[in-house]
This record gives C-alpha cells, sequence and structure tokens, in this order.
C-alpha cells in the first residue's frame, strides 16, 4: 500500500482493517488519516471504483467502520470519525488517479529532491509504467509514484465543469430542480 493512501504507521494500520471492509461494500479507499487535536479524527476517503459517492454511501460506510473498530478497537482514545468523497480537489493517491485526471492541473511533492525540486505544478499527462508524467514550464517529468510523498489535483474552472457534466450525465443533477444562471456579459460584449 502506498505512503499516499496511508501515511503514518497507525493510517497503515487502520487501512489493513478497514480496506477489506470498505472493498466488501464495492467502495475504494482513497485516504486515510488520523488527526491529532483535543479529540482526533479519523478521516476517510472513499468512492465508487468508477468515481463518485453520496452521503447516504458515506453513512454507510461509516456504519461499517465503524463497528469494524468497535471489534478491533485500534484506537484506544475518544475519536471522531469522518467519512467523506475526496472532493473536487481530491489528493491523488493511486498510480491510477494520474491517468484517469490526465489533463488537469495538480501539484505534487516528492520525498526527495528531484533536479534541485521537491515540488511540481502542472498538467498531468498520464502514467507510463510506474511513473506519473507530469507537463511544467520546462517540458514534461516522469516522477516514479514511489517517489511521491503528497499529490493533488488543482482546483480549476475546467475541473469544475468536468466533475458537474460527470454528474449531470449520471442523472446525479437535475437541473429541472435549480434556477437558470445568468452569465454576465464581458466587456467585449457592452461594446
Amino acid at each position: 500500500m502506498t505512503d499516499l493512501i496511508a501515511k503514518t504507521a497507525m493510517d497503515k494500520r487502520l487501512a489493513e482493517i478497514l480496506t477489506p471492509v470498505i472493498e466488501g461494500m464495492g467502495y475504494e479507499l482513497v485516504r486515510i488519516r488520523l488527526m491529532g487535536g483535543a479529540t482526533p479524527t479519523l478521516q476517510i476517503m472513499a468512492e465508487r471504483p468508477e468515481g463518485g459517492i453520496e452521503v447516504d454511501e458515506c453513512a454507510e460506510i461509516s456504519t461499517m467502520v465503524s463497528a469494524t473498530l468497535d471489534v478491533e478497537d485500534p484506537i484506544t482514545d475518544a475519536y471522531n470519525l469522518e467519512v467523506s468523497s475526496p472532493g473536487i480537489d481530491r489528493p491523488l493517491t493511486r498510480l491510477k488517479d494520474f491517468d484517469t485526471f490526465e489533463g488537469y492541473e495538480a501539484r505534487i511533492e516528492t520525498s526527495q529532491m528531484i533536479d534541485g525540486r521537491k515540488r511540481f505544478k502542472g498538467v498531468l499527462a498520464g502514467v507510463e509504467g510506474d511513473e506519473v508524467l507530469i507537463n511544467i514550464d520546462e517540458g514534461t517529468v516522469g516522477l516514479h509514484f514511489d517517489w511521491l510523498s503528497d499529490a493533488k489535483l488543482v482546483l480549476t474552472d475546467d475541473l469544475i465543469k468536468e466533475m458537474l457534466r460527470q454528474r449531470k450525465a449520471a442523472g446525479i443533477i437535475d437541473e429541472t430542480k435549480y434556477d437558470e444562471i445568468e452569465e454576465e456579459p464581458s466587456e467585449a460584449e457592452d461594446q
């Protein structure tokens, strides 16, 4: 399991326990984090294999995860459980994510310096073997997936439009329930 899904030893232990439960329900684990604080929060991001997840599906996962953690009891103190979708500006944690979101802007960090830098921002260009390809100002760079320490999509208008288009196509958004959105004319149209 890659460190992008579960970073710390505790996250990895929780992922070992919960991945079979989540996959058994027909979903995929995108990321798991136990975050500290006065009351720690266990954050789980999941989605359907084809992408997306709805609130009622998160509730189902939460119920099953709670029951499993009550039996396994890996977290000794009280904690809050948060199950959610990865969101539009989602973390990229699996090699397939970099292929799925080819053409969209992303920020990638590596664990080691690569050509004098650890941070790369550019447009995803898919994958080649075990390398993530990203178009940056200097050209296309291939980064071995194992080198990555963090990666996420950048929230852009194009990304938002594509996510809305996918939700409409899937019948998740019923446009008849919403008012028409009127765009303001550009300065060129005003003249």
